[in-house]
């Protein structure tokens, strides 16, 4: 065969192939690993911005609860007064002078604070107030100096009643016009009013304060509003800005989400996050909400820088990993560039050694051929000369001394015959030809068999066994098979024994497997010769003066590797010598 010369690879090449694909992988990883990083701090600043939006929006409801806690506190110690109630007792004809009545208790509630009033007794200046009868209409006020009752048109005056009247307060909102054009926001609170006699509701105070006011915070950037009907009004948001804005916020509220959550929406390009709380659940008013309209420009200002600086982070990383991967990519190609030829010196010798084993593998087969042709060939003459040897005994005249002569002859046909069916059987399993039909085997049945067998040879009746096998032990073999394992390894332990030893077989089941370990107490055999004793014709110092032919250990092995097992020498010193054998464990379908 023709020695295959080794190529020389170009390193340019290889080295810009490398180049190419080490700034692959670092483009991708760095890309990833930019991507998760810039992802990661958006998202620690979009959580950082909705904690601060959450914080102001909790501090604004609660300073509003505080204040609308005082106003219907205000009104109920205002109804209580048992004026209000007398006079419109149904059997009292005083309710044309309901009005002129409840001047006196009302004018600390109705008379404008001072200039130098704090924010808290401004706040808790009503702007109107007004009666309802117990159907929940209202009662007209007297006609003579009607701003003592606050002013109001009769479109607003329509909008303080209610369907029914009922035990508990109820919170509505109005909107009126200004001459500026702005809507001012006013909140009512309506108090039944009970009979101290019968403990009905008679009528009702409807008293109207204005609202906190709705303008932004600069320091925050949120925007206030209140809807009410489908419409948002939210003086400090851009009229443009509230007229976009109006449609998602309605569809959002009328779409029955919850109150206290919040929706994205965008404007113009612009991205706002809308919170709305409803002012006044289970009320008999027209439901009204506040809405509370957060620009998330800031938000992405700081996307885009934040964007721009890991753009430029990412800029220097892949020009550093550039000059790493160029300087790594030339000492990789120098040394690859060695790897690629040394391989391709290796490929050849390879190629060599493949012809070399080829040319081993067909002697090995013409030998295992050799083999089984002469075993076979063998076969024939040893049976006729046995049977001429044996027919030579039966002669008349054959003295006895001629006779046991002859009958050791025969013996030795025998003898003869055993070595030829084992090498026919070893040259068989050579050639792979030998087929193992697995089933389940009583492998205890097996070892009873030989161990009775021992018992009759020649010599071992004072040899004591000790049969430490359970029973019904089962193995998957092939039964024939599996005898000769255990006939060659029972007389292996007996022949090798001394005169009153002892041969002990004991098993364990480890997971699928069986170990079965044969033991006697014969010679120890020498160390040097205990790495050859599989080998075949072997038998070493201790088998000198012991019949045999070197094949039993080498067909029990074989054939116990075919079974998926093996047979292994476990150990051999002046207490006795050791065998373990391993087959696979045939499982009960019944189990």
């Amino acid at each position: 065969m023709t020695p295959v010369e080794p190529k020389r690879l170009p390193a340019s090449s290889f080295r810009a192939r490398l180049l190419g694909a080490m700034m692959v992988v670092v483009i991708t990883v760095a890309g990833v690993a930019l991507y998760v990083a810039e992802r990661r701090v958006v998202s620690e600043v979009e959580a950082d911005l909705e904690r601060t939006f959450q914080a102001e929006i909790g501090l604004w409801q609660k300073v509003r609860d505080i204040r609308q806690a005082a106003l219907v506190e205000r009104v109920r110690v205002l109804v209580r007064k048992s004026r209000f109630a007398s006079t419109l007792e149904p059997a009292d004809e005083a309710i044309d002078l309901l009005y002129d009545t409840a001047d006196l208790e009302m004018r600390v509630v109705m008379e404008a604070p001072s200039d130098q009033a704090g924010p808290a007794e401004r706040g808790l200046h009503a702007e109107f107030y007004r009666f309802l009868d117990r159907e929940g209409k209202l009662y007209p006020i007297p006609g003579k100096d009607p701003e003592r009752f606050g002013i109001l048109a009769p479109v607003e005056q329509y909008q303080l009643e209610l369907p029914r009247l009922t035990r508990d307060q109820q919170i509505g909102y109005l909107l009126r016009p200004k001459s500026s054009g702005e809507d001012s926001l006013v909140e009512m609170i309506t108090m039944p009013i009970i009979s101290v006699d019968s403990d009905q509701v008679i009528g009702a105070l409807v008293v109207g304060f204005d609202t906190l006011p709705l303008a932004a915070r600069p320091e925050t950037g949120i925007l206030r509003g209140l809807w009410r009907e489908g419409r948002l009004h939210a003086p400090a948001i851009p009229e443009p800005i509230r007229a976009a804005l109006a449609p998602a916020v309605t569809r959002e509220i009328a779409g029955g989400h919850a109150d206290g959550s919040s929706f994205l929406t965008v404007v113009d390009g612009v991205s706002y996050r809308i919170f709305h709380q409803r002012l006044n659940p289970d009320s008999l008013y027209a439901p009204a909400s506040e809405v509370s309209v957060y620009p998330l420009t800031a938000l992405e200002e700081r996307r885009r820088t934040l964007r721009w600086q890991v753009a430029g982070a990412g800029m220097i990383l892949l020009i550093g990993a550039f000059g790493a991967s160029h300087y790594l990519s030339g000492r990789l190609a120098r040394v690859v560039t060695k790897l690629a030829e040394d391989s391709a010196a290796d490929r050849a010798q390879l190629h060599r050694a493949e012809a070399a084993l080829e040319l081993r593998q067909e002697d090995l087969a013409r030998a295992a051929r050799f083999s089984a042709d002469a075993s076979h060939q063998l076969k024939t003459p040893v049976t006729v000369l046995r049977a001429g040897l044996e027919e030579l005994g039966h002669r008349e005249g054959t003295t006895p001394q001629r006779a046991e002569e002859i009958s050791a002859l025969v013996h030795q046909t025998y003898r003869l015959s055993g070595i030829i069916e084992d090498l026919l059987l070893l040259s068989r399993i050579d050639a792979g030809r030998l087929a193992i039909v697995m089933g389940a085997v009583n492998l205890t049945e097996l070892f009873e068999a030989a161990l009775d067998d021992v018992g009759a040879m020649p010599g071992a009746e004072a040899i004591v066994i000790e049969n430490e096998l359970p029973a019904g032990l089962k193995v998957l073999g092939e039964r024939r098979y599996l005898a000769l394992v255990v006939q060659n390894l029972m007389e292996n332990a007996a022949k090798y024994n001394r005169p009153g030893g002892r041969i002990r077989v004991a098993a364990r089941e480890a997971g699928d497997t069986v170990e079965v370990t044969v033991e006697n107490t014969g010679q120890p055999i020498p160390p040097g010769v205990q790495g050859r004793i599989f080998e075949r014709f072997n038998r070493g110092a201790v088998g000198e003066n012991v019949p045999g032919n070197g094949l039993g250990l080498n067909l029990a092995r074989e054939l116990a590797r075919l079974h998926g097992g093996d047979l292994r020498l476990v150990g051999s010193n002046e207490t006795g010598t050791r065998f373990e054998v391993t087959l696979r464990r045939a499982v009960d379908p019944k189990a």
